[in-house]
């Protein structure tokens, strides 16, 4: 996450619109709980457009930041583990905060604990195998912290194991090779399972650990080409977003007059198609770096959304909007009355991250600058 001091307007403009996108999808689940219609499918598929872009979003930065340290110079263990210890403090002290509440709201309805609860505290529940039925925003989260530990671990590695050649050379090789190497389980996945839905792919395969990491990881390729070819990347970044919206916009297109589903074409749907999607979305991310602040209004209320997005995140589904669904099951809601559901969901997760962020995140971020200045 960039400083306060050092924020870019763009990319805090990118992660207010994949958090965004996100709740939007969620509240659909308030207006329309039965609804399998193609418009609110739509919306509710943009819920995980905006995840993959946290992803890339998510990859950029740690890569930025770990390019960052080969310029400086800082290339042994031991900054890689303050690297670590500075991500940790970022993600795990909301994550365990709000897994707690989870559980706490279990036991207080009388509701059982998942049989696997104690690998939420190691993030393994979802290495291998579909997520379970609850705290379910956390399958992205034991993606990112993973992600956030294999390839840093093997681009440090390859600098003790290949001294003499380039750092930069290597950082972007050993991106590309974990890339493809994580192919091989997408190959084994896609030889031995059988899905019978959308549903059924996105449980097993969207937001398994071992399928998905590689999304993080063409965020390192994006910031270093962007780096390496700054003087390109910038005089066609325009061209870079319609093409990188373009595409975007015609793979769905595709999808939708061929009818493709996971059932019928499940090797569109496990080496073309997430792919795809994260490689249109990261074209886009050179106009965004380049856009400048616009009216003083609009930056605050990006730069609100942004800073909060990760407590937003965490507690927009399990916490608020499952509380918000049982009281709409005490009556039959107008579609007025929905609206006002959604409208109350959307108050309540902005006060409560608002509350989260202010007195809980934003200490516990200070106290790591001062424990682990970069």
């Amino acid at each position: 996450m960039t400083s306060e001091l050092k924020r870019n307007f763009g990319l805090d403009l990118l992660r207010s619109i994949a958090i965004s996108l996100v709740v939007i999808s969620h509240s659909t689940y308030l207006l329309f709980p039965q609804n399998t219609s193609f418009y609110v499918t739509f919306f509710r598929t943009i819920g995980a457009v905006g995840v993959d872009l946290f992803f890339v979003l998510s990859g950029f930065l740690i890569g930025g930041i770990l390019l960052k340290l080969i310029t400086e110079r800082k290339t042994n263990f031991n900054k890689l583990f303050k690297f670590w210890k500075r991500r940790w403090f970022r993600t795990l002290p909301n994550y365990f905060l709000i897994l707690v509440v989870n559980i706490l709201l279990l036991l207080i309805q009388g509701i059982g604990l998942p049989d696997n609860i104690f690998l939420y505290f190691v993030f393994l529940q979802n290495v291998l195998s579909p997520h379970p039925d609850f705290f379910t925003e956390a399958w992205s989260l034991s993606i990112e912290e993973y992600a956030y530990l294999l390839l840093p671990f093997l681009i440090f590695l390859s600098f003790r194991l290949f001294n003499k050649a380039s750092k930069r050379a290597l950082f972007i090789w050993t991106s590309i090779l974990t890339i493809a190497l994580l192919m091989f389980f997408k190959w084994k996945y896609f030889k031995t399972v059988s899905v019978i839905n959308y549903q059924e792919w996105s449980a097993t395969f969207r937001k398994v650990i071992i399928y998905r990491m590689d999304s993080i990881y063409f965020g390192f390729v994006l910031v270093y080409l962007i780096r390496t070819f700054p003087k390109y990347i910038k005089e066609y970044k325009n061209l870079l977003f319609v093409l990188g919206f373009s595409l975007f916009v015609l793979l769905h297109l595709v999808i939708y007059y061929f009818n493709i589903q996971p059932q019928n074409n499940l090797f569109f749907y496990t080496f073309i198609y997430l792919q795809v999607i994260i490689i249109s979305l990261a074209m886009l991310f050179p106009f965004f770096l380049n856009l400048k602040n616009v009216k003083k209004c609009i930056n605050k209320m990006v730069l609100f959304v942004s800073t909060r997005s990760y407590a937003i995140y965490l507690i927009n589904y399990s916490i608020v909007l499952l509380s918000v669904e049982k009281l709409m099951h005490t009556f039959t809601p107008s579609m007025f009355e929905k609206w006002l559901l959604v409208i109350i969901f959307m108050v309540i997760t902005l006060v409560a991250s608002n509350i989260i962020y202010v007195y809980f995140e934003k200490p516990i971020l200070k106290y790591r600058d001062r424990k682990f200045p970069r």
